[in-house]
């Protein structure tokens, strides 16, 4: 789902590969581009791939990447068709390529038949109970304990449904008020989202 870490995941199994030649392909770096220079410009990340023994590209946000919009629906097949060309295409003898993709649209990719240049897909799903919610808060080491339990508290058998971005920006909000405070303002920031009564799915 959009906001799930995809991105982040992405780039940190690419960082922990440790191979010596690491590249993320994203739409933000390509902002203006014609759909001409976007291609080469994505051939080029592959290229520079090839010219190492070990290689990992991340292309990221693949919709973004083929301008893909759902009224219409519109997208860049020029683009589209030089992304399966690299992702089908094997890499030179004594070359290993690893590549990883995101998306927030797996349908989308299914039709242009995309999926299938990968080996693999796998979901990253977002935060759904209160429980998986404060686990994430102990992670990042956000709060003190005792306000981690008077949250846990409050999310007692509640399902959630938040990405882990989305929840990060409400930690930040969150931690800018006094401590006395910073519990209910980050349970209002949930309630805000979405809503919060008792046996109530929290929907953020």
């Amino acid at each position: 789902p959009p906001h799930s870490g995809k991105t982040a995941l992405a780039a940190k199994i690419a960082e922990d590969s440790q191979f010596p030649f690491i590249k993320i392909c994203s739409p933000d770096k390509m902002i203006g581009h014609s759909e001409i220079s976007k291609c080469q410009a994505i051939k080029k990340v592959f290229d520079d791939a090839y010219k190492s023994q070990l290689s990992c590209v991340v292309v990221d946000d693949i919709e973004r990447l083929l301008d893909y919009v759902p009224i219409g629906p519109r997208f860049s097949n020029l683009v589209l068709q030089a992304l399966l060309v690299l992702l089908k295409k094997a890499p030179p003898k004594g070359r290993k390529l690893l590549i990883i993709g995101t998306t927030s649209r797996k349908d989308v990719l299914q039709e242009m038949e995309m999926l299938d240049a990968f080996s693999t897909t796998i979901h990253i799903p977002n935060i759904s109970t209160g429980e998986q919610l404060v686990d994430a808060l102990e992670l990042l080491g956000s709060f003190t304990d005792k306000e981690r339990a008077s949250i846990a508290q409050q999310l007692k058998g509640k399902r959630v449904w938040i990405g882990i971005k989305k929840l990060l920006v409400l930690i930040e909000m969150s931690l800018q008020m006094d401590q006395d405070y910073r519990v209910s303002k980050f349970l209002s920031l949930l309630r805000d989202e979405g809503a919060l009564n008792e046996g109530d799915q929290i929907r953020i």
